[in-house]
């Protein structure tokens, strides 16, 4: 990793999966100081753009110096740029299989053009900015190391959310119960095939609240288009059928709760046990019906 700053490296390297596996071997993370390699008597590494403009431009000196001394036939050489392709968990499993990874960061306003001519990949975290390339080639290299061989058990990484094009299923863990929310029975009768259904559709249903442009192109199996027919047709619940489950799953949970309705105008009002209120908007279709939750009455965070 070419860096002006190694020192902020020292955490993301001392800590956690990634000490570990620098500890076992599975990989080597060296973090180079271009600056060092400057020809400048006070290292300097940066300077005005040509053409004017704000800001510094990094020189190609010291950088392209650098990546003489330590390139070699089974290198890839990755600059941090938001300019790059945007880094997806397909890439990070490429990425994992190369032998060698060079990553540029860079800092100020930009590099020299010419930096360019010695770079084979141009990645980016997001479309947003930072101060530098430090922060998003500590992504990157996250998300890679977590891939070898050995940082962590296999399956923990195979059900990632993206692993499989689709976001991760809910997980639990003890207590049982907590504050009246139960873990679902399926995870706990130890009928392995009805767990894995379960978790498939917990995925598609996640992956099409949430990230349903990730269903766009991916190749379904005749199993999960059964699923996902399912969950588009309960995406429309009758009245009945709404108020039954509230009463029965929502209500029944609130075991301190003022059953008094006080009317505002045509909106009905309920205080839970959370002193949160809960409105019922009782002019909306007969066949439909909308709940807000209000902290203190406040903009709605729940609906």
């Amino acid at each position: 990793i070419l860096s002006l700053f190694p020192e902020m490296f020292d955490g993301f390297l001392n800590t956690s999966i990634i000490k570990r596996a620098i500890d076992a071997s599975l990989v080597e993370v060296n973090i180079h100081d271009f600056r060092e390699y400057s020809l400048n008597k006070h290292k300097k590494v940066d300077d005005y753009p040509y053409g004017g403009g704000a800001g510094m431009v990094l020189m190609c000196q010291p950088i392209i110096d650098c990546l003489k001394d330590i390139v070699t036939n089974e290198s890839l050489v990755i600059l941090m740029s938001p300019q790059g392709q945007t880094l997806k968990q397909s890439l990070s499993v490429e990425l994992s299989s190369y032998k060698h990874l060079v990553f540029i960061c860079g800092h100020y306003e930009g590099f020299d053009e010419r930096i360019r001519d010695y770079v084979d990949m141009e990645l980016s975290i997001g479309d947003y900015v930072l101060t530098g390339g430090e922060l998003s080639s500590m992504v990157v290299c996250d998300s890679i190391i977590r891939l070898l061989e050995g940082s962590i058990r296999e399956q923990s990484h195979e059900d990632d959310s993206f692993s499989n094009g689709l976001l991760e299923y809910p997980q639990y863990t003890r207590p049982y119960e907590y504050d009246g929310n139960q873990v679902p029975d399926v995870l706990i009768s130890g009928h392995h095939e009805n767990i894995r259904k379960w978790r498939l559709t917990q995925s598609l249903l996640k992956t099409y609240r949430k990230r349903p442009d990730l269903l766009e192109n991916r190749v379904m199996s005749q199993e999960e288009l059964k699923i996902l027919e399912e969950i588009k047709n309960k995406r429309i619940i009758n009245f009945n059928q709404f108020m039954l489950y509230i009463i029965n799953n929502i209500f029944s949970s609130f075991k301190q709760m003022y059953y008094t309705i006080n009317k505002i105008g045509d909106k009905d009002y309920y205080l839970n046990k959370r002193n949160h209120i809960v409105q019922v908007h009782s002019h909306c279709s007969p066949r439909m019906i909308y709940i807000d939750m209000h902290p203190s009455g406040y903009s709605p965070s729940y609906r």
